[in-house]
This record gives structure tokens, sequence and C-alpha cells, in this order.
């Protein structure tokens, strides 16, 4: 129960701290969906460096992974607003940008774990 408890605080937090940079103003002009793209990519680095620091230290308690892996990172980043702006752009005949979107999410979070656990086990 605690570790139900310990997840749904982090994704709490996680979810707020979305909200919150989602409310960023940006140009209404701007089609490519930057604030998703940046939360998902900030949640990658989080979690890659979250696992690696697990990793490193087995004496870090389990609950603290769980809080800020499952919980914080699964709360803060969005598989489905991601899959539904890129549909969204699809359905708007911005067919370009839905595929760079996708493609840019997809290797920008994969390097940037690549790129952490390169850098921090070394």
């Amino acid at each position: 129960m605690l570790n139900c408890l310990v997840t749904g605080l982090g994704g709490f937090i996680g979810a707020v701290l979305r909200y919150l940079i989602g409310m960023v103003p940006l140009k209404e002009t701007m089609v490519f969906p930057l604030k998703t793209f940046i939360i998902n990519i900030a949640g990658c680095i989080a979690i890659g460096y979250i696992v690696i620091l697990a990793a490193k230290n087995v004496s870090l308690n389990p609950r603290f992974v769980l809080f800020f892996k499952t919980g914080l990172c699964g709360g803060f980043t969005t598989f489905s607003t991601f899959a539904l702006e890129t549909t969204d752009l699809i359905r708007q005949n911005h067919t370009g940008i839905a595929f760079l979107y996708a493609l840019f999410s997809i290797v920008a979070g994969v390097s940037v774990i690549f790129l952490l656990d390169i850098l921090l086990n070394k």
C-alpha cells in the first residue's frame, strides 16, 4: 500500500509540473508541439538519470526510485498527448511537421538516455 502512495504522490507532482509547463505562453502561431516535446525529453533525461543512479547505488531506497521513475516521470511525461498531437497535425495537413515531431521525439528521447548512460557510466 505504501508503494501505491509513493507512486501516487510522484504522479501527482509530475502531472502538476506538466500542467504548469503547459501554461507557459508560446507563440500562438507555432504548429510544432514544443511544450510536449520539451516535457517528454526532460522526462527522458530524468528517468535515464534515475535508472543510472539506482544501478550505481544499490543502497538507494527502492521507494525513492519508485517515486521518481514510475510516479514523477510517469505523471510528467505523456505518450498519449504526443500521439494525439501527432494525429492532430496529420488531420490538419501538417504531415511533414507530424513526421518530424515523431522522429525528433523518438530520436531525442532515446539519444539523451543513451548519452546519459555513456556519460554517467564512465
